[in-house]
């Protein structure tokens, strides 16, 4: 696979050079709380600079995983490193890093500009410093006119900007997000994504988020980890994870995809990869890819709703990757569709249709039969 896939946010990628050194390292880490393992012989390596999000289902142990790097929680076994250092042992207000949680547990009593300031005077910096890191963060995250109101007079995206500008203000080395954006309405979710995105690229901190929201790590990150049940189960690019996953888990769990399961029939050598044909339930499928499976091998082929053209005639060559069925329910999300089909043999499948022009009746709607199609780059065979 190429070392990038599908557009990149920022020409960022230290991972891809043998040479760079991880700014944070987790060394077969392992975490029981009792009978119960929370993060199970984890490695990971983390580079200075990147935005990183640890992705997954309630508690398959991202959390655990971030508090362990703050110091609210010590390691069962293995080291997590900072800049080469060992942290085991080092309190978490000794380590270079910050936390910003998802409650924003700001002082109700305490002004904006009081909330920002109140790490650095526990710290004992001269009042002129404070006072100019303030007025610092207050103009980064756009509060200026806000500085003298209480949190209670605050909406809650302003509230979440002086959670961040607190955070910032003492100027960590890593900056670590639980859930950051959680409370916040969709569209206030979104701007902020970007802002948050601005802000890391603008200070050159390292950011690590901990999130369940697949959009949000696709959004900010540099790089995802998705976990499950403790282990990482696929570390790569926002494009990667979604373009080409490397399992079942990873594919359903990011984003819509329709999955088959299926039988390798034959592969051969084609350009850069191989010409895999497989047969699902008597539906004959061919997929451009290097693939690890033999003939005979059970596998499954998954393709994305957005890639399948969706048509009431049947396409030419309708021998493969091509399906036939009844429009059994239409998703309309106004800037495309999503129809499910009931097939001849009774599966259901996904196609997703851009809304690009502007009509008032449907070409295709509610009881229609149609047929589904698509190119042979479109999917890709799971092996896992």
């Amino acid at each position: 696979m190429a070392k990038t896939l599908g557009p990149v946010k920022r020409k960022f990628s230290p991972w891809t050079d043998p040479d760079a050194v991880p700014f944070i390292r987790f060394e077969n880490v392992t975490k029981r709380f009792g009978d119960f393992v929370a993060v199970d012989n984890l490695s990971l390596d983390i580079y200075e600079r990147e935005f990183f999000s640890l992705l997954g289902p309630s508690g398959c142990g991202k959390t655990t995983l971030m508090r362990m790097l703050a110091g609210f929680e010590q390691p069962t076994s293995g080291r997590i490193l900072l800049q080469g250092q060992d942290l085991s042992g080092v309190p978490p207000y000794k380590r270079p890093t910050n936390m910003m949680f998802q409650s924003y547990a700001l002082f109700p009593h305490m002004t904006v500009e009081k909330n920002i300031a109140f790490g650095l005077e526990q710290d004992n910096l001269p009042k002129a410093e404070i006072d100019a890191r303030v007025q610092e963060m207050l103009k980064l995250v756009k509060l200026d006119q806000f500085a003298k109101r209480k949190p209670n007079q605050l909406s809650g995206g302003q509230r979440q900007r002086v959670a961040l500008a607190r955070s910032l203000a003492k100027r960590p080395k890593v900056l670590l997000l639980d859930e950051p954006l959680g409370a916040l309405d969709r569209k206030l979710r979104e701007e902020t994504q970007f802002e948050l995105m601005d802000i890391q690229t603008k200070l050159g901190l390292t950011f690590l988020i901990v999130t369940h929201d697949q959009e949000e790590a696709m959004t900010v990150s540099d790089r995802i980890a998705v976990m499950d049940k403790g282990i990482l189960v696929q570390v790569a690019s926002p494009a990667e994870i979604y373009e080409a996953p490397n399992s079942r888990y990873v594919a359903d769990f990011i984003g819509d995809i329709n999955i088959l399961e299926a039988k390798l029939e034959a592969k051969e050598s084609h350009g850069a990869g191989d010409l895999v044909r497989i047969d699902s339930d008597g539906v004959k499928i061919v997929v451009e890819q290097a693939c690890e499976a033999n003939a005979g091998d059970n596998v499954a082929f998954a393709i994305r709703p957005e890639k399948i053209r969706i048509s009431t005639a049947q396409p030419e060559g309708a021998t493969v990757n091509a399906l036939h069925g009844e429009v059994w329910d239409i998703g309309y999300l106004g800037d495309f569709s999503v129809f499910i089909v009931r097939l001849d043999d009774g599966r259901m499948f996904r196609a997703a249709q851009a809304n690009v022009a502007r009509l008032v009746d449907r070409p295709i709607t509610f009881g229609d039969m149609v047929w589904l199609s698509w190119s042979a780059d479109a999917g890709l065979v799971l092996t896992r």
